[in-house]
């Protein structure tokens, strides 16, 4: 078990805060050439021991070292680059060397002149100590991946062949004369250290440990829930915060009872300087123990299933904590037995009989497990019948089995090392990856519950900064994202750690802290602290913007000659300029300088003149109406044959929400250049209209008057503009009648145009009066009196 990433992991769970970028400060000279001299000396010392041999320990300190060197010099560099600039800016005020100048001004370009070959040497030399210390650093993780691969692959003699368990009997006593000399040093060392005095400080220590063990923790446990019921906001927030609450007490409080038993065995003198490497073992292995029963505990959850973060069932719960128990033994039994081996000196015959012994409790731990989820599995195959099949979970079943057996037959032919490690790197993901399983839930919940438009966080945003409430629950949702990938990123990074891909959590943050310090990208150093200052000066300048327009709207244009139409373009072009210049001050900031914008609006104007024309007439022609705004969001308009509500306005298109609720998109191109009929920009109202005929004899009168009744009676129909009935023509023995009325909208015309023609249709049918097309007169000839009314042929 990779012990030696308890202490960061437990420090990732306890001390989850985020970390500060500061701008790198320019140091005197002096202090400069010290920092740089200590770098260069630390990079020759791990040069120097990198010829050695170097144990797990060592390699770890010298790891550790060149990259503190690395970022040291790294950070020294840039200070001096930056005095560097400061003393190239004076000497180009200057200007050009002139003889007839003054004395002082030739004593101040010397004395700058100096100071430019002395900064440009020590950067030069801080950059090359920089490359150092990585290649350095590279070598060491190589040796790191070697060694792993070397131990992995190493091959002993097999548990199944008589001659290993020969070679253990024929060890066992002189490793029993080992421990029994290992433990009358020790007890002869408390012996001499008795004295006859009551050891006070070790039976406080005891009574220390049991208070907090059976007590305490049971206190800690109540008061925390309590707490979270009574004062933390919404369900999802306490049900994490529960979670991570039980993993801190049932880690912290254990290490904290051993802590104080071993302490005050110390101060009583009770605990023998041969003993402190056991001691230590002993802490460390309770402590992960405990952190592997408490996250395993709090991601099942098994007597609270309300708390429950992860979406187990209970059955499920029910059957597996009984394993997370067992893992915790198995650990704690597995470290144990390595730190009593190496403090007894144990012989190889019994350290391999010992890796025999921890591979098979890994082994039974997991088949056992597996066995388990297999019957959960057959139990509900007739209950999910119809349920899709969950096929995830069924190949990493598989992969786990295949891994058993993968193990099984490397323990049967001997490669110890590679079964110890493929069996403890189960056992160390299961309890990493339910730590950051914790953790990314309270993260996203965190994040969601402060960040959201009805917290009292995002409302006192929203009033005081002005905020969309989108945009507060947008931000949540970012900032949940970045946690849960950060942490993701550092789980990963500790899981892979044993692999030989570097020293666990220092390795990871000292990879992300040269991450922090900027990579060059044409010339311009991105790093976390400028994407964050240019996204802190965006903001700025967006809240100018945003000022700026409230009091241009608010204040100026009404008092203004301008009309609304005017206002509302005079706002949109100025907000479009205001945004742009906040986005040129961000890329600023970034050090992305005028003369890099105008080299990329030139490759744009390159690319819009080979291919971009259509792309670029359609931005144009959405800018146009964003700012003339002949057609809005809103407005019922048609478009050739096609005719529905305008949804959205982009820069590049229009959508169209037809009465089939298909959407139609139209480049904005066709919306200026061709015809387009507004039915509501003028007015809002709608129109319809009615035609038809009756014959010449029936009273027109009386009609009129009946198409009067029907339009007054439909409540759509509106009294101003009055609705009109005209008699259009008389043809064809027949009167034609064209009718108008009004309504509060072109979309409400239809359906009351139809309501109109039910009760006319119903007065007409009443009255006897007779609509409909004119008669036709159809006469038939025969064909021989055609052919007898045809003139002869003349010939």
């Amino acid at each position: 078990m990779p012990m030696r990433f308890l202490i960061p992991l437990l420090l990732a769970l306890l001390l989850p805060a985020p970390l500060a970028a500061q701008a790198p400060s320019v140091d005197k000279p002096a202090d400069s050439a010290a920092r740089l001299a200590q770098a260069e000396a630390d990079v020759r010392m791990v040069d120097r021991a990198l010829d050695t041999r170097l144990d797990d320990d060592r390699r770890d300190e010298l790891r550790d070292r060149i990259m503190s060197a690395r970022v040291a010099a790294t950070a020294t560099t840039a200070d001096l680059a930056q005095q560097l600039a400061l003393v190239d800016a004076r000497l180009a005020g200057l200007g050009p060397a002139n003889p007839t100048e003054a004395p002082d001004l030739r004593e101040q370009r010397r004395r700058l002149a100096q100071q430019h070959t002395a900064l440009d040497s020590s950067v030069k030399r801080g950059r090359l100590i920089g490359v150092e210390a990585q290649q350095l650093a590279d070598e060491l993780e190589q040796s790191v991946a070697e060694q792993f691969s070397q131990t992995i692959t190493a091959r002993s003699i097999p548990p199944i062949s008589p001659s290993f368990w020969v070679a253990v009997v024929q060890a066992i006593p002189r490793d029993l004369r080992r421990m029994e000399r290992f433990v009358t040093t020790g007890a002869a060392g408390i012996a001499g250290h008795w004295g006859g005095r009551p050891p006070f400080p070790a039976l406080f220590g005891l009574l220390a440990a049991l208070a907090i063990m059976l007590p305490g923790r049971a206190a800690a446990h109540r008061v925390g829930q309590r707490f979270l019921i009574e004062g933390a906001p919404g369900h999802r927030v306490r049900r994490s915060a529960n979670a991570i609450w039980r993993v801190m007490v049932g880690t912290l409080a254990p290490l904290l009872a051993i802590t104080l038993l071993i302490e005050g065995l110390r101060w009583s003198l009770l605990l023998p300087d041969s003993w402190n490497g056991v001691a230590e073992a002993f802490t460390i292995a309770v402590t992960f123990a405990c952190f592997a029963s408490s996250v395993t505990g709090a991601l099942l959850m098994r007597q609270h299933p309300s708390w429950r973060v992860a979406p187990i069932a209970d059955d499920v719960a029910q059957e597996l904590r009984p394993y997370s128990w067992l893992l915790a033994g198995v650990a704690f039994t597995s470290y144990m037995l390595e730190a009593f081996n190496t403090a007894t000196g144990a012989s190889p015959a019994i350290r391999s009989a010992t890796q025999v012994l921890e591979i098979v409790l890994h082994l039974a731990l997991l088949a056992f497990a597996l066995l388990a989820l297999g019957r959960l599995r057959a139990n509900r195959a007739e209950e999910e019948a119809a349920a899709p099949a969950r096929t995830g979970l069924g190949a990493l079943a598989l992969l786990a089995w295949v891994v058993v057996l993968a193990t099984t037959l490397a323990l049967l032919i001997g490669y110890l090392g590679f079964a110890l490690f493929v069996m403890q790197l189960i056992a160390w993901g299961v309890v990493l990856w339910s730590a950051a399983y914790l953790l990314m839930a309270a993260a996203d919940d965190l994040a969601i519950t402060l960040f959201t438009r009805d917290s009292a966080l995002g409302r006192a945003l929203s009033r005081g900064l002005g905020l969309r409430g989108a945009v507060i629950d947008q931000f949540g949702v970012l900032l949940s994202g970045v946690l849960r990938v950060t942490l993701a990123l550092l789980a990963m990074g500790l899981f892979f750690s044993p692999l030989g891909a570097g020293g666990g959590i220092g390795s990871v943050m000292g990879r992300l802290g040269l991450l922090a310090q900027g990579v060059q990208i044409g010339g311009v150093s991105i790093s976390p602290g400028a994407i964050v200052r240019g996204v802190a000066v965006l903001f700025v300048g967006l809240a100018l913007v945003r000022a700026f327009m409230r009091w241009l709207e608010g204040k100026y244009l009404p008092a203004t000659d301008l009309d609304g139409s005017a206002r509302n373009s005079v706002g949109l072009v100025a907000r479009y300029v205001g945004i742009a210049l906040a986005v040129i001050w961000a890329m600023a900031s970034l050090g992305i300088g005028v003369e890099r914008i105008a080299l990329l609006l030139s490759a744009l104007s390159v690319g819009i003149g080979f291919g971009l024309q259509a792309i670029t007439s359609n931005f144009v022609s959405g800018l146009i109406l964003l700012a003339e705004r002949p057609i809005k969001i809103g407005d019922w308009i048609r478009v050739g044959t096609d005719e529905g509500d305008v949804k959205r306005i982009s820069v590049r298109s229009t959508e169209i929400a037809l009465a089939d609720h298909s959407t139609l998109i139209v480049p904005n191109s066709e919306l200026i250049t061709k015809s387009v009929l507004n039915k509501t920009l003028a007015s809002p109202l709608g129109r319809f209209q009615i035609q038809f005929a009756v014959p010449l004899e029936t009273d027109a009168d009386r009609v009129a008057a009946i198409v009067a009744e029907a339009l007054a009676a439909e409540p759509a129909v509106l009294d101003q503009p009055a609705p009109a009935v005209y008699i259009d023509s008389i043809a064809d023995g027949r009167i034609f009648f064209n009718c108008f009325a009004h309504v509060a909208s072109p979309r409400a015309a239809y359906s009351a145009r139809s309501g109109v023609l039910t009760v006319l249709l119903r007065r007409f049918r009443a009255e006897g009066i007779e609509i409909g097309t004119v008669p036709q007169k159809l006469e038939l000839i025969a064909a021989r009196d055609m052919a007898a009314a045809e003139p002869p042929a003349r010939s």
